[in-house]
């Protein structure tokens, strides 16, 4: 396999008139980003916490609409010591919440000649249905290996048993839909799963690490080799987080802890200059962390061509 962006005749996915797909280096390890869609949400979601007039006027500012815009959704695949790697899953089919320009991974990997047997292991953020969906999508699990990994901290896997919503905001039908999805993902796969506690090295300079609050499994991925490093945050770091990291998202369980993590990992990645990608950043998400005073500037990457 190789994780190119070069087009294939044939392939599904060849008339978008977008990029769903880029590829990057980091050290020897190889990174694909990958468009899952997007998800058009409400805007206040962004910021529950905020007064309406400021989250309203940064909105202006980024040239957003007031009301509702369309979150990106991205998921990576990575390989490194002969491992094939998907780290999240996509959306998956539309659960009846109007995202029907979502779900679209399997295809696009498909699109970028990777096929799903191909997959040694998956690791997952945290299991909100647009990180599992696209693993229960009809047909997915008899493509995939019968003996592939499925990584998540173990302390989302016993969060998903029960539970507790009390401190999200989220449009009606979220919540339901969350849990029936967690539901049936673990009862399709947990033979397949391989939790840990607060740290797993998946494969050579790929780590897994707990952070919680989003979630309280929600991990992040670490990249790590010839020097170089790139850090797959999850839902960690939204676009507002950098102008306003102390704004909760209407999708964090705990959003207190949500902050706290988010402002950590800003400012070590601030610190270390290495990359980051995050599944709600426009796509490719690729770029950069900078200290601007007491909040921190997104400085995206360069397409490399």
């Amino acid at each position: 396999m190789s994780l190119d962006t070069t087009t294939h005749p044939g392939r599904p996915g060849l008339d978008e008139l977008v990029p769903s797909r880029y590829a990057l280096q980091v050290g020897e390890i190889e990174v694909l980003v990958i468009s899952d869609g997007v998800l058009p949400l409400p805007t206040a979601m962004l910021a529950h916490n905020a007064d309406p007039a400021a989250r309203a006027a940064w909105l202006n500012d980024m040239f957003l609409p007031p009301d509702a815009f369309d979150w990106a959704l991205n998921a990576v695949v990575v390989r490194s010591g002969g491992q094939t790697i998907l780290i999240d899953a996509g959306l998956g089919l539309d659960p009846d919440l109007a995202l029907p320009r979502a779900g679209q991974l399997v295809q696009r990997l498909a699109a970028a000649g990777i096929d799903l047997s191909s997959v040694t292991d998956v690791v997952l953020t945290h299991m909100h249905m647009d990180h599992v969906g696209g693993l229960l999508v009809d047909g997915v699990k008899e493509r995939l290996r019968p003996d592939l990994r499925i990584h998540v901290a173990a302390a989302e896997v016993k969060f998903w048993e029960s539970p507790d919503f009390s401190r999200t905001s989220m449009p009606a039908g979220f919540p339901d839909a969350l849990r029936a999805t967690a539901k049936q993902f673990v009862k399709e796969y947990r033979s397949h799963l391989r939790t840990f506690e607060e740290e797993h090295e998946v494969a050579p300079g790929v780590v897994a690490r707990r952070t919680g609050g989003h979630t309280p499994g929600h991990c992040v991925v670490r990249l790590a080799s010839g020097g170089e490093r790139l850090t797959f945050a999850g839902d960690a770091v939204f676009a507002v987080g950098f102008d306003q990291p102390d704004w909760y998202n209407g999708f964090e369980h705990d959003p207190e802890e949500a902050a706290r993590v988010r402002i950590r990992l800003l400012r070590e990645l601030a610190a270390t200059g290495e990359q980051l990608v995050a599944t709600h950043l426009p796509f490719p998400s690729i770029g950069r962390v900078a200290v601007a005073g007491d909040a921190f500037r997104w400085v995206p990457a360069l397409w490399d061509y």
